[in-house]
């Protein structure tokens, strides 16, 4: 049977174009997806896992700034994303909802467990402690002596606390901060939007605040870490989590992510944050060069 000209065309273009949706189909199913939560940080480590897996010949699909922790742990337990970065503390107690516990080891211990009865592999961790941190000026503390929490009572009756909302409120922040350190302000801590709070300490409107250790404006801005001497804070260290079928995607997968592991450290992981929020630069150029070896380390 013969068909007109136009009706051949027609014939095949319907061929190439479902030929094309199959192809792409597969592609996309071949393809490790990459999720990430929705703040500087998370975009950042997730874009390194794409561009190592990417490295390592992988096909990736990136879904970068998909929103918080239970998105982005729904997103992985049903198989929407293949791997992404969780922090231990957070996975811990938001999403294991167990008790807090202050020691590392112990802490990865129980979630990696955890995760395995989930079908799910935790690790490697990334080398990197993203805690929560006490900040002061760089000026006060040399000229006040306040190397750790604990010294802030020399300043207690004059010092005058600033936190985002979140902190004052949830069980590991102000209230247990302060009696674990039996501290007692005079001021009643003020509360601001977190992304304030960096620019009212340095601008000397309080004179304490609440921020996550790998905060690239810390210094920036002549602001300074307190140690946390009686370890009240619990870990959130990065670490991959991810399903345990990569390599059936891609089989350069496991080694390309294993390679990851202990790469980067508190200060390296600050000093990106900073590339991104404080010079405002583009993340994947930030991230490539760090793999390069030609940035940031």
């Amino acid at each position: 049977m013969r068909y007109a000209p136009e009706i051949t065309a027609c014939l095949l273009s319907s061929v190439l174009t479902i030929s094309c949706s199959e192809t792409a189909q597969t592609e996309s199913r071949n393809a490790l997806v990459v999720g990430s939560k929705n703040f500087t940080e998370s975009v950042l480590l997730g874009e390194l896992v794409a561009q190592k897996l990417e490295g390592a010949g992988c096909r990736v699909d990136r879904r970068l700034n998909m929103g918080g922790t239970f998105v982005c742990d729904t997103a992985l337990t049903a198989g929407a994303v293949d791997v992404y970065v969780e922090y231990s503390g957070t996975a811990l107690t938001a999403i294991l909802k167990k008790p807090v516990d202050r020691d590392s080891g112990g802490v990865s211990a129980v979630v990696e467990a955890a995760y395995r009865e989930r079908g799910l592999v935790w690790g490697p961790a990334l080398g990197f402690n993203n805690t929560f941190a006490m900040i002061v000026r760089q000026r006060d503390a040399e000229t006040l002596g306040l190397r750790s929490i604990g010294d802030l009572r020399k300043v207690q009756d004059r010092y005058r606390p600033g936190f985002g909302y979140e902190f004052t409120e949830r069980p590991d922040g102000w209230t247990g901060l302060v009696q674990h350190y039996g501290l007692a302000f005079a001021a009643r801590p003020e509360t601001m939007d977190l992304g304030l709070t960096y620019r009212a300490l340095a601008a000397g409107k309080v004179d304490l605040i609440a921020g996550n250790s790998t905060d690239g404006l810390i210094g920036s801005l002549g602001l300074v870490i307190l140690e946390d001497d009686r370890h009240y804070f619990p870990p959130y260290d990065a670490v991959i989590a991810r399903r345990k079928d990569v390599a059936s995607k891609c089989a350069a997968a496991e080694t390309a992510l294993a390679a990851l592991g202990g790469s980067i450290d508190d200060a390296t992981m600050r000093s990106l944050n900073f590339e991104v929020d404080g010079k405002k630069r583009d993340v994947a150029v930030v991230v490539r060069e760090f793999l390069s070896g030609t940035g940031t380390r």
